[in-house]
């Protein structure tokens, strides 16, 4: 037992400078996360779109719409969209005759003005926070007209309708303040072709149609 004590002493008393020589070790300090800051309840969020639209009537029309929106956001999930455009194209008047058009060499000229509001609801999608899919109904009031340099004033059209609107697409967030979108719009427009020319001639009452869009959405 002297001996056992001895020698217990001397090797605590050689651990202990080489435990003092090494300093603690702590866990690395990890920069706090921000939070995310909350959606704010009102957001506006202006953007750009393009659209490529085939109408319902495909033998009276064949071109494209381009839209201006203001659009906002309640809630980070319900949305409003105001929107409002102006298409015109300049042609010939025409019959049809076995099916087949033949222009008369008249110039014509057809503007449509629609003015549509719709809204709708945004989803979240908790494995694609980034992805926000959305769907929406709304209506439009679309005035069309139609001139002739050598029409009597009884063959122009100056009138207008109201129709319906769905679409329904995704909003990809690139950024906090930037977005990317992509959606399907249909619109009914009744009412307003059909009475006369062509489009009587082919049966074609609907001045809507399918518009596939792309939108460059700035806000939040």
């Amino acid at each position: 037992m002297k001996t056992a004590i001895p020698a217990l002493l001397v090797a605590v008393a050689l651990a202990a400078p080489a435990a003092a020589q090494r300093p603690p070790q702590r866990p690395p300090v990890r920069a706090p996360v921000p939070p995310v800051p909350p959606a704010p309840p009102i957001s506006f969020r202006p953007f750009v779109v393009g659209t490529e639209e085939s109408f319902a009537a495909i033998d009276t029309f064949d071109a494209g719409f381009g839209h201006t929106y203001g659009p906002v956001v309640f809630r980070d999930r319900f949305y409003v969209e105001l929107g409002a455009s102006r298409f015109k194209q300049t042609g010939q008047r025409a019959f049809l005759s076995g099916g087949q058009p033949f222009r008369v060499g008249i110039p014509l000229t057809a503007t449509i003005t629609p003015l549509e509001v719709t809204g709708g609801y945004r989803f979240r999608l908790r494995r694609l926070p980034r992805v926000r899919p959305y769907v929406g109904a709304g209506f439009g009031s679309y005035g069309y007209r139609e001139t002739s340099e050598f029409s009597d004033a009884g063959e122009n059209v100056d009138t207008r309708h109201s129709g319906t609107v769905l679409n329904g697409g995704a909003e990809f967030r690139l950024h906090r303040w930037v977005g990317l979108g992509a959606d399907v719009q249909y619109t009914h427009v009744p009412g307003i072709l059909g009475l006369g020319g062509v489009s009587q001639q082919a049966g074609e009452n609907d001045l809507g149609g399918v518009a596939v869009r792309v939108k460059l959405v700035v806000g939040r």
